[in-house]
């Protein structure tokens, strides 16, 4: 599990980089702890939970999960498929590919990917592996490229 942690922070921290050169997408994997995470930055405008834009029902691109499972599929093939991406986050792909390949391919095959929201035009996918759960956003670009991709361990429920 530590490496699985260990690696979505990899992958997340040049993504999230990608978005910024894009705009900005919110971080709707911690909506509800946004205020207990790390203290802002003060160059970092606060925005409170509130604020944030609402999770939609439907996709805000159609090809989302097609591209997700193509690129999921490509590395657990060890080839990342680097020409649906943007260039700028495929360098950042490329850079971390030893530790993400592997990682990946420990996860096993791919048992259940099921769409669970949208926000700031970026989807969000739960992924459940043969041996692990896993969280995904992905952000397409206007000419179809994908431009952010983010994963990490799903998180637990939590009790009422």
């Amino acid at each position: 599990m530590k490496l699985l942690l260990t690696a979505a922070a990899l992958f997340l921290a040049p993504a999230a980089q990608a978005q910024v050169a894009a705009g900005s997408v919110p971080n709707t994997f911690d909506r509800p702890a946004v205020a207990a995470a790390a203290p802002a930055r003060a160059s970092a405008p606060i925005i409170s939970p509130a604020a944030a834009a609402p999770i939609l029902t439907t996709p805000a691109n159609a090809r989302s999960e097609e591209l997700l499972r193509e690129i999921i599929g490509g590395a657990q093939a060890g080839t990342m498929p680097y020409g649906l991406m943007t260039d700028d986050l495929a360098g950042k792909v490329r850079a971390q590919e030893a530790t993400v390949l592997p990682l990946l391919r420990g996860f096993g095959g791919v048992q259940a990917l099921d769409f669970t929201g949208s926000q700031s035009g970026a989807d969000m996918f739960a992924v459940v592996f043969a041996n692990a759960s896993t969280e995904w956003i992905i952000g397409i670009d206007g000419s179809g490229k994908v431009a952010a991709l983010l994963f990490r361990p799903a998180q637990a429920p939590t009790a009422p």
